[in-house]
This record gives C-alpha cells, sequence and structure tokens, in this order.
C-alpha cells in the first residue's frame, strides 16, 4: 500500500530548476571528476613503470570500454524509466524495474568474465606483436574481467539512486570506490609497505577493490536510505516487457559508448602503424580527456531525471527550463576545458613521465583534438534530451555516424598521408557533423514531444 510519504510530490516537480539542477548534478560532478582524476593517476603510475605498460594499458581500453558501455547502458535505461514511472505515480512499477536492473547487471558481469578468459590474448595478439604489451595487456585485462562484479553492481546501483534525486548518495559511492583505488594504485603496483610489488596486475586489483568497495556502499544507501524504491526480488517476478522496456531505452545507450570500444580498437590499429608512443599518446588523451567530459556527463546525470519525471509529469516549462541551463553549463566547461589543452598540453603530458617523442607526438595531437571541445557541449546535452523522451535511437545515430562513419574513415584517409599529426584532426571534423546532427534531432524531438505538452 502506497503511505502519505510515498505519495508526496518528488523534488523533481516543484523545485526551483536553477537550485534543483544545481543540487543533482553538483554531487555527480564533483564524483565524476574525482572519477576522472581516478583516471588519470591510476595511468600515471602505471607510465612510471614503462611506457609499454602504458601502452598495454590503453590498448585494453576497449574491452574495459565495452564492460562498462553495458553497465552504464543498461543503468541509463533503468534510471530514464524509474524517473518517469515515479513522475506518472506508478511506483510499483518503478520498483520492479529497478529489480529487474540489477538482475541485467549480474548477468552481464557473467558473460564478459567468461568472454575476456576466452579472448583476452588474442585480442592483444592482434594489435601488436611486441610480447612484454602483450603481456601486460593480458594480464591487467583478465584480472579486470573476472573481478568486474563490483563495477556492473555499483553501475546499476547508482543509477537507482540518481533516478530518485538521490545524487548526493551517488556521489558517495564513486568518491568511496575512486579514492580506494587512487590509494591502493602505488601500494599494490610498487609494492609499498606490506603489500607485493604487482605491477600492472596491482593497477588491475586496485581497480577491482575501489569497485567492490563503491557497490557495497551503494547497497546499504538504497536499501536504508532511498525510501521512493523498495528493492525486492521475491514481490517481483521477472518480466519480458520490463526487460525490453529497459533496453528500448538502454541498448542505443549501450551501442552508443560501445562503438567507442571499435573506434578506439580501428584508431590503435591505425596509430601503431606510426609507433607504439602514437598508441600511447591517445591513451593518455582518452585519459585526459576525462577530466574535460566527466563534469558534464555528471551534470547529464543530474540532467536526465528532472527532464524525465517532468516527461511523465506533462510539464513543459520545467523541461526547457532545465534543457537551457543544463546546456549553457555544459559548452562553458568544455570551453574551459579547450583554453587549459591550449595552453598547457606538454604539462599534461609530463604527469604520464612522457619522453621527448612522446611530447613532439603529443602536444600538437592534445591541441588539435581539444578543437573538438567546443562543439561537444551541445551535442551531449542534446543526445541526453533524446534518452530522457523515449527517443534513444537518435544518440545511437549520431554516435555510429561520428566515430565509425566520420572519425575512423577521415583518420585512415588522413593517415595515408604519412604524417601522425594529421590523424588528429578527425576529431574535429567528426565532431562538427555529430553537431550538426544532433541539433536536427533535438529540434524533432522538442516539436514532437514537448511542445504538445503546451496545449494540454
Amino acid at each position: 500500500m502506497e503511505t502519505t510519504e510515498t505519495v508526496k510530490e518528488n523534488k523533481m516537480g516543484v523545485e526551483p530548476i536553477g537550485k534543483l539542477l544545481l543540487t543533482m548534478s553538483t554531487p555527480m560532478m564533483v564524483s565524476m571528476l574525482v572519477q576522472a582524476m581516478y583516471n588519470i593517476v591510476d595511468s600515471v603510475f602505471v607510465a612510471m613503470l614503462s611506457e609499454d605498460a602504458l601502452t598495454a594499458v590503453s590498448l585494453a581500453f576497449p574491452i574495459q570500454n565495452l564492460m562498462i558501455s553495458f553497465g552504464v547502458g543498461t543503468g541509463v535505461g533503468v534510471n530514464s524509466l524509474v524517473s518517469r514511472h515515479l513522475g506518472e505515480k506508478k511506483f510499483d512499477r518503478a520498483n520492479s524495474v529497478a529489480v529487474h536492473g540489477l538482475r541485467l547487471a549480474a548477468i552481464h558481469y557473467v558473460i564478459f568474465a567468461v568472454l575476456i578468459v576466452l579472448i583476452a590474448k588474442p585480442f592483444f595478439s592482434v594489435q601488436t606483436d611486441d610480447p612484454t604489451i602483450v603481456s601486460y595487456g593480458v594480464t591487467y585485462t583478465t584480472i579486470v574481467g573476472i573481478c568486474g562484479v563490483g563495477m556492473f553492481a555499483q553501475t546499476m546501483l547508482e543509477k537507482i539512486l540518481t533516478s530518485t534525486g538521490k545524487t548526493f548518495f551517488a556521489m558517495i559511492t564513486q568518491l568511496a570506490g575512486a579514492i580506494t583505488n587512487i590509494i591502493m594504485d602505488p601500494l599494490l603496483i610498487f609494492g609499498i609497505g606490506p603489500f607485493p610489488k604487482m605491477g600492472v596486475a596491482g593497477a588491475a586489483l586496485a581497480t577491482i577493490f575501489g569497485q567492490i568497495l563503491g557497490s557495497s556502499i551503494a547497497v546499504y544507501l538504497n536499501v536504508f536510505h532511498n525510501r521512493e524504491i523498495t528493492i525486492s526480488f521475491r514481490e517481483s517476478k521477472f518480466s519480458p516487457e520490463i526487460v525490453s522496456s529497459i533496453y528500448g531505452i538502454g541498448i542505443p545507450s549501450i551501442f552508443m559508448s560501445a562503438v567507442g570500444s571499435i573506434m578506439t580498437f580501428g584508431l590503435n590499429k591505425i596509430l601503431v602503424s606510426f609507433s607504439s608512443t602514437a598508441v600511447a599518446v591517445f591513451g593518455v588523451y582518452f585519459k585526459l580527456q576525462s577530466f574535460a567530459f566527466m563534469p558534464v556527463f555528471g551534470l547529464n546525470n543530474g540532467m536526465m531525471p528532472i527532464v524525465s519525471y517532468n516527461y511523465g509529469a506533462a510539464n513543459p516549462k520545467r523541461i526547457m527550463q532545465t534543457i537551457r541551463i543544463a546546456t549553457i553549463t555544459a559548452v562553458a566547461l568544455l570551453w574551459t576545458c579547450f583554453g587549459i589543452f591550449q595552453l598547457f598540453p606538454a604539462k599534461l603530458l609530463l604527469l604520464f613521465s612522457a619522453s621527448e617523442n612522446m611530447l613532439s607526438i603529443g602536444v600538437p595531437a592534445l591541441r588539435i583534438i581539444s578543437i573538438s571541445f567546443l562543439f561537444a557541449g551541445i551535442s551531449i546535452v542534446s543526445i541526453s534530451i533524446c534518452q530522457s523522451m523515449k527517443h534513444a535511437q537518435f544518440g545511437l545515430i549520431v554516435s555510429i555516424s561520428r566515430q565509425l562513419l566520420v572519425l575512423l574513415p577521415v583518420a585512415y584517409f588522413l593517415s595515408r598521408f604519412g604524417r601522425v599529426e594529421l590523424v588528429w584532426w578527425s576529431f574535429p571534423v567528426a565532431e562538427l557533423v555529430s553537431l550538426t546532427m544532433c541539433l536536427c534531432f533535438v529540434r524533432y524531438v522538442l516539436n514532437k514531444e514537448v511542445k504538445p505538452l503546451y496545449n494540454r
């Protein structure tokens, strides 16, 4: 039976938008910044081992990103549906969606654990014939895959927290996991104090320890502090229809992120024809760009439940206010990061123990690629708008077009001129195409879904 507390209007439907977006997004942005810091610190320590170790971790990114893609993409579907059903006051339905999300997270873990054990060595061998890099890569990826249950659990539980507006609690889980990872990295990589020196394996285990702690805290917070959702596996029977609804939103998000793995694999193949250092530079860029994009993704995580809730509640004015503020903030954040990449590329690379050769390749790389930041803010928010209002397929179309139909072919074409610095221009070109598509799609969604709400 629904209690008075349960049916009380959620803050996403009544609180002033500026304050609401700030309070919901700031914790997620802070946690994403810490997550980005972890990504950077992790690679900084690995780079201290050797450039081969850094290259191996860079080559491992497509597999690791594929795991994250399924976890986050499914979580996006759960997040959007739970928020929408709460806005519609369908509380039992929201509970069932959350439970199904956790079931799917468990299934994803088992599939990836088995798959990575089978394909790890062939995956690295097809990218490089350097036995040291292959050995490092197989070790790192196997540990991350077999012990990845924490990643899938933490990701889903965080999405359930954000779906009810509990972004502060989601921040706590991410902070706990990331800080644990940062602390454990040097201890396990270099064997400080009572810990054994484990090298690349230590970096992987530090990641696992952080994920397990983060997921454990997320379980506690959902059970004891997320009052709007009741997680009960016994009361929620398996429903193919709910799974279909989750993946209806989640699959485009999964593919949007997964095509990043395909793009990275393809670009690594292009860059390795120049040198392994070029691959390491690309890996370093991906770590650094997470510091630019993670806060924007945190902003999106705060924005999406607000848009979904008010879409379910048929409140177009609150939807449009949220979109305007989120877009302005995202653009401001990425333009600031563009300035940093332009002014201090060498200092950023030296964080990763860059050699003179890496600096000669990396400085122009960071300056050229970061031009894409000027256009990316609008694109990222636009895709999230589409996802929030049942048009996640547009994000998939944009992602495939940008990374597979534009970026990779342009990168391959430019590589034929024999100059690695030309390859980097494929990023701004692809981002311009993405921006054009996003503007068209978001205009269509707003006209179709939001404009009619004004007449209700």
